[in-house]
Formats: structure tokens, sequence, C-alpha cells
């Protein structure tokens, strides 16, 4: 392992040591240091936050830009500091610290027996709302994560992800889609981050007017096991309070190929990823390269999972 995997990997056990021990007032504080501090500097981070917030509001000026990139890194500093109190959070705490619009949507999918897929973007805090998941609908499910490095860094996230009642699965190989659809047909619940592709067979879609690519993984696992298809989007308020919505199902076309319904169908679930994006986009936590117009060859390590 290398000097700066050692760091990496010490700074993020540092963060789940000390940070959760930490009064929550003390710790709303320090993510919002933190997060003004990184502001300051304007690294690399920051000017992609930017530049993303840009394709979601195109008439903004300079000023705008920036006024969204200091909540966006506020934003994304309380992901952090919740992610890391969030194993010593009671039962109590997850349930009150989450509230979710139109849940019928979800409730009734689950209660059918059909099987369900949330696919949601990176807003706010999936993992506090997956904790609400398993703790006020008493659902488990399954998710895949990003492998990391160094790997001791992986085995963190898994352990903690696991530790909030998810079944996590590598994202690496092809295994992942077997379980996950295995999981589905038993009327199981599935919860995918999905507006960013991590592989090479993602679907191109249209996102604020632009090109880029997502993940097919939710629309085929749909197709294939007669799932439900729910987009699910977050946001943070003034409040201590995290709100969400799950949207209408999308359904599976009635007429076209398989890679045809799968376009569709991935079209669909970036609308709503949209919708709910530009209705809150400090809350929307892309500090990557998204766009096909701004992509490169992709980075081996080092983002977030």
């Amino acid at each position: 392992m290398s000097a700066r995997d050692r760091l990496t990997d010490a700074l993020y056990g540092l963060g789940w040591g000390a940070v959760r021990k930490l009064p929550e007032p003390v710790a709303v504080r320090l993510g919002r240091t933190i997060a003004d501090l990184a502001w300051k500097r304007r690294g690399k981070g920051v000017l992609r936050l930017e530049s993303n917030y840009a394709r979601v509001e195109p008439d903004a000026g300079p000023e705008r830009l920036a006024e969204l990139s200091r909540a966006g890194m506020r934003s994304y500093l309380r992901y952090w500091m919740e992610s890391f109190r969030l194993p010593a959070w009671s039962a109590e705490r997850v349930r009150g610290g989450v509230t979710v619009k139109d849940v019928h949507h979800l409730t009734d999918g689950i209660a059918a027996g059909r099987g369900v897929v949330l696919a949601l973007p990176h807003m706010a805090n999936w993992d506090l709302a997956g904790a609400w998941v398993t703790t006020e609908l008493r659902t488990p499910f399954t998710t895949v994560a990003e492998r990391l490095k160094p790997e001791s860094l992986y085995d963190r996230f898994v352990a903690y992800r696991e530790g909030l009642g998810m079944e996590v699965l590598p994202h690496s190989g092809g295994a992942a889609f077997g379980t996950l659809a295995r999981r589905l047909r038993d009327g199981g619940l599935v919860c995918l981050v999905a507006e960013r592709d991590l592989s090479s067979s993602g679907v191109e879609v249209s996102f604020f007017g632009e090109a880029t690519r997502m993940p097919a993984g939710p629309a085929l696992l749909a197709q294939q096991t007669g799932a439900l298809l729910l987009p699910v989007t977050l946001w943070y308020d003034d409040s201590p309070v995290m709100r969400g919505q799950v949207h209408p199902p999308i359904e599976v076309p009635e007429s076209g190929g398989r890679a045809e319904k799968t376009s569709v169908m991935t079209q669909a679930l970036a609308d709503a990823f949209a919708s709910g994006i530009a209705d809150h986009p400090e809350d929307w936590h892309m500090l990557q390269r998204l766009w096909l117009a701004d992509l490169g060859p992709r980075p081996s390590n080092g983002e977030r999972p």
C-alpha cells in the first residue's frame, strides 16, 4: 500500500472513529467550516461542481454559480458528517431524520411482492435514506459499491453499509447483476445510485440538454425480472431532516427490442433525476466529470463510492 493510500484510509478511519463521537452541533459546525475552506481554495472538485451546475442552470452567471458551489460543498460535507455519525444514531434518530413524499409507490411495490428497483442520483445522503428504509420500513435491500483503492478503504465502506442493514455487492465483474436479479425475483428490494456510468456499457441519454451515459442496469433488471422501477430524489432544507420523493414508476415499453426499451426507460430515469436536481441543485454532489463533452480517460481510483 502506498503512503497516499495509507493516508486516505487513515483519514476515513479517523472520520468514523472521531467524528461519530462529537456532539451533533459540533459536527455540523465542523462540516461547514471544512466546506467553506475547501470552497475558498477553489480546487478541482469545486471547479467541476460549478461546471456541472452550469449545465443545470445555463443562464446562471459567475456570482450565482459561486453561490451554488458554496452551498453544494456545505451539502456535501453535511453528507460526510452525517455518514461518519450514522452508525451511532438510534433507530428513533434515523426515523426522525427523513421525510419521504409519495412513499406509497415504494410500500405498495414491496407489498405486491414483485420486487422493486430504487434508482437515485448522488443527492443529499443516500446512506441515510437506506438506513431509513431498513429501520422505518423494516425492509432489507441489496446494493452495489464501486471497488476502491486501497482495498482496506473499500472494506470500510462495505462494513459501514452492512452495519446499516444493506447487502453490499462489489460493482466489478458480472456476478452482481445475477445476484440482484435473484433478489428481485424473490420479491426483494434493490437500491442503485444510477446517474453516473461506471462501465463501458452505459446508455446514452440527454441530461439537461447534453449527452451523457447512464447505467443500463436499473432498466435491464426491471425488464428481466418484472420488478418495479422507481426513481428517487433527495434534498436537504434548513432543518436537520432530509427530504425525499419517490417518483412514479417507469414502465417497460410494450414494443421494441431490449436495447430500445432500455434506452427509453433510462431516458425516463434521467428526466426524473433532472427534475429533482433542478429543484435542489446544491444537493447534487457531482464533483466528477459526467457529460460526454467533458469525459477523458476514466480515473482508476480515489473517487467517491
